[in-house]
């Protein structure tokens, strides 16, 4: 048999491949902005190793590794040790447990966060996370087929899921993490040869726990159950084993190192234990179980901070210990011809005790699904999906072809709260969630929660586009009431309004000083006239606060249209403070200062422009409206077409901005008759 040399061959086939790198960037500058939609790219295989090379950010996707010959390499090199917040790497992370996805899978084909079964496969740099359980309030129900099932906190949660057959898998600095069991599966019995260098592994039961042929050197495990950090199993083939080599395990008080359920061989070599570990040695879970090679669990010079336990004594002599490496352990299998597999890759799951069985229930909404397959990266929706039709249409069927296209950019960065946009999806992901008790419309919800939180600036403004701020994009936007209704989603959510009651309490927190310092960024921007606040204008200096120009036509102004939704905001806070009881007065006051009366505007059929139709001010003794805009100075109207130059009428601007702009409107009517008067009667001037 031929010897390998693992960190030769792995190094080889990064400079081999690099005539062949597929770039992939969440923010568009790569060749795609998706993982998948770069596996996709490729040949099902290949005689040397194509690189995907993913440039730092967090692309929220599964990966299926089916074709063999590839590297994924991250861009930064994760922190040992590290936190599965932690930023600026690449990050991989998708929210799904075990239990959920078997419902409807017959296998754990995809029940990971990185599903592979392939050959000659290698990763590099990356974070590969599956959040279900830190995102967990707790265990939860959850419908499958009829039946109420249980899911944990702690439960089955795949960050690496392999599959028969998955030969020579190489690992080199990546973090695995997820808060439950079996983070990092490994699973070939037959033919798995893996190898770990420098990795970080976090979760619960068993969260490493390869089948086959496993080699581990210098990584970081992190244990938050008191059953076992690590797992083995080895049947039906001697030489099968699991080596840990200058391994560091920290854990919960009392987490016990590991276990097994059937032959299995562990050898662990220079590891270091924290004082938390259990006394108590690798052992085997079911006494019934014959093991055809006896106890197989070998120990040299791994010692416990705060003293060490008998147990884990040198029971491996010192020239032993010193051939332990990763050609020791792969070489049985490394290049080997693939076997057939003598096991089943599906390993079952436990059933729910005494579950009982209910009526059906609805378990996915349409159009909740299409918006979880449009929501960005970044956790917000763009507005639209073809450059035209708003919204998405996601009442309609899309086919796998839609569906593919969409999915690829996710990594743009065209995320919006323009035009009702990110808090229309984030509302009705919150009522599907009711609906169906689907914990990734949950999940979805709190994204896009966490993007707005994310956008907001120190100051209290939102931009209108986040993480594009290019532009006037940047600049706090009242325009369309862009901003207000992300206030108002975010008010809705501290106060665990209907159908926010579910989101996760510190996110509700979040949300509370989020509209504190909106409410705060409201009064600072209200624009002040010699002395006496007045209203607001559309857009506000990201910086410092005072009125600025977005599009070319939307000047620096009074805004009588979007100073209406701030007003009307500002009327549904209870016990108003003195400064927001003043903004109101002075607001109101000021706004129906500004009203028109005698006038009105009507779209008329004219041959003569270009357009075919027109929009004309004709007097009416009976109408009153507001202007869009009001000059700061005169307090007069103004309007301005594309080519950005202020105008006295309606009628000097071009035909297109006449059709095409809401220049006039009655705004202010419902607010100045009806609103305004109850907020006096009940909380007084």
């Amino acid at each position: 048999m031929k010897q390998i040399v693992l960190t030769i061959l792995f190094c080889a086939a990064i400079l081999n491949a690099k005539a062949q790198k597929i770039v992939v960037a969440a923010d568009g500058s790569g060749q795609f902005t998706t993982i998948q939609a770069a596996i996709n790219s490729l040949p099902d295989s290949a005689t040397t190793q194509r690189v995907i090379f993913i440039k730092r950010g967090v692309y929220r996707e599964k990966i299926f590794l089916e074709k063999h010959n590839i590297l994924l390499q991250g861009e930064k090199v994760p922190q040992l040790g590290g936190k599965w917040t932690d930023e600026g790497g690449t990050k991989i992370i998708y929210s799904e447990s075990r239990e959920i996805f078997r419902c409807s899978n017959k296998d754990d084909w995809g029940a990971g966060t990185m599903n592979i079964r392939a050959k000659d496969i290698t990763l590099l740099n990356l974070l590969i996370i599956n959040d279900f359980g830190f995102m967990a309030k707790g265990d939860s129900t959850f419908i499958c087929d009829g039946v109420a099932k249980i899911t944990h906190k702690n439960g089955h949660q795949f960050a690496l899921r392999c599959m028969p057959i998955t030969q020579r898998l190489t690992v080199q600095q990546c973090n695995f993490h997820s808060w439950g069991g079996d983070t990092v599966s490994p699973w070939d019995v037959d033919n798995g040869t893996f190898k770990f260098l420098d990795c970080t592994m976090e979760g619960a039961v068993d969260f490493y726990c390869p089948r086959g042929w496993a080699y581990a050197e210098n990584c970081y495990f992190i244990c938050h159950n008191n059953n076992a950090a690590i797992w083995h199993d080895g049947t039906g083939t001697e030489s099968a084993k699991t080596v840990l080599k200058n391994g560091r395990f920290v854990g919960d008080k009392g987490f016990k190192l590991g276990r097994f359920h059937r032959d299995a061989q562990f050898y662990l070599v220079n590891c270091t234990f924290s004082k938390e570990m259990a006394d108590a040695d690798i052992y085997q879970v079911r006494k019934d179980t014959t093991l055809m090679w006896g106890k197989r669990v070998f120990y040299y010079n791994s010692h416990r901070e705060g003293g060490d336990f008998s147990w884990h004594k040198n029971n491996l002599d010192k020239k032993t210990a010193k051939q332990i490496n990763a050609e020791w352990t792969l070489k049985e299998r490394w290049n080997t011809a693939p076997v057939s597999s003598k096991t089943k890759s599906d390993y079952g799951l436990p059933k729910v005790a005494n579950a009982p069985v209910v009526a059906p229930m609805i378990s996915e909404d349409s159009i909740a699904e299409n918006m979880l397959i449009a929501q960005r990266n970044e956790g917000g929706w763009a507005k639209t999906l073809n450059g035209k039709t708003q919204p998405p249409p996601y009442n309609q069927l899309w086919d796998n072809t839609l569906r593919a296209s969409i999915t690829d950019d996710k990594g743009r960065n065209d995320a919006t709260i323009d035009n009702h946009t990110t808090n229309r999806e984030i509302k009705h992901l919150a009522q599907a969630f009711h609906k169906t008790q689907n914990p990734k419309y949950k999940d979805g919800a709190e994204r896009g929660i966490a993007y707005l939180l994310k956008m907001q600036y120190e100051n209290g403004g939102f931009p209108q586009f986040y993480p594009d701020v290019s532009s006037y994009r940047k600049h706090i936007t009242y325009n369309d009431n862009a901003m207000i209704q992300a206030l108002e989603t975010l008010k809705n959510v501290a106060e665990g309004n209907t159908p926010y009651e579910n989101i996760a309490l510190s996110m509700r927190e979040q949300a509370k000083t989020a509209v504190e310092r909106g409410i705060d960024c409201i009064l600072k921007t209200q624009i002040v006239v010699k002395g006496q606040p007045t209203i607001w204008c559309a857009q506000h200096d990201f910086k410092n606060l005072t009125p600025i120009k977005a599009r070319t036509f939307e000047l620096p102004s009074f805004s009588g249209n979007e100073s209406v939704g701030i007003l009307d905001f500002l009327m549904q806070l209870e016990n108003p403070n003195p400064a927001v009881r003043k903004a109101i007065i002075d607001g109101v006051t000021f706004l129906d200062s500004l009203k028109i009366i005698g006038f009105k505007t009507e779209r008329i059929k004219d041959a003569n422009q270009e357009t075919g139709e027109d929009v004309v001010v004709k007097q009416d003794a009976s109408s009153v409206i507001w202007a869009r805009f009001y000059d700061l100075e005169t307090q007069k109207p103004l309007f301005s077409g594309r080519d950005g130059v202020q105008k006295e009428h309606l009628s000097e601007i071009e035909n297109e901005r006449r059709i095409h702009y809401a220049w006039y409107g009655t705004w202010a009517k419902e607010l100045l008759s009806k609103k305004y008067p109850k907020w006096v009667a009940k909380w007084g001037k």
